[in-house]
C-alpha cells in the first residue's frame, strides 16, 4: 500500500521536507525556479511561514528562497517527514 501523501509546497508547515514531483508552471518563473533547484525529485524543506503564510521560505539544494502562494501552489510532492 502507498502511504505517500501528496502535498502542494503552499500547504506544508514549518518542518516538513517534501519531495518535489511536478512543476506547474509555464515560462521565465518555471526556468527560474528550475535553476534555483526546484526540479524533480529534489527535497525541499519548509523553512518558514509568514503570519499570513505568504510568502513561505523553503529550503532546497542548501539555500532558502522564500516563494510566493501563487507560485508554491503550482509545485507538487511527496510529504516526506512531518516536522
Amino acid at each position: 500500500m502507498d502511504d505517500t501523501k501528496k502535498i502542494k509546497l503552499v500547504n506544508g508547515e514549518k518542518g516538513n521536507v517534501i519531495k518535489i514531483t511536478s512543476l506547474n508552471l509555464e515560462g521565465v518563473m518555471r526556468r527560474r525556479l528550475l535553476d534555483l533547484g526546484f526540479v524533480t525529485g529534489a527535497l525541499v524543506e519548509v523553512v518558514r511561514k509568514s503570519p499570513l503564510g505568504d510568502p513561505i521560505a523553503f529550503r532546497v539544494s542548501q539555500t532558502t528562497i522564500a516563494l510566493r502562494k501563487e507560485e508554491s501552489s503550482q509545485i507538487e510532492g511527496e510529504l516526506l517527514l512531518n516536522g
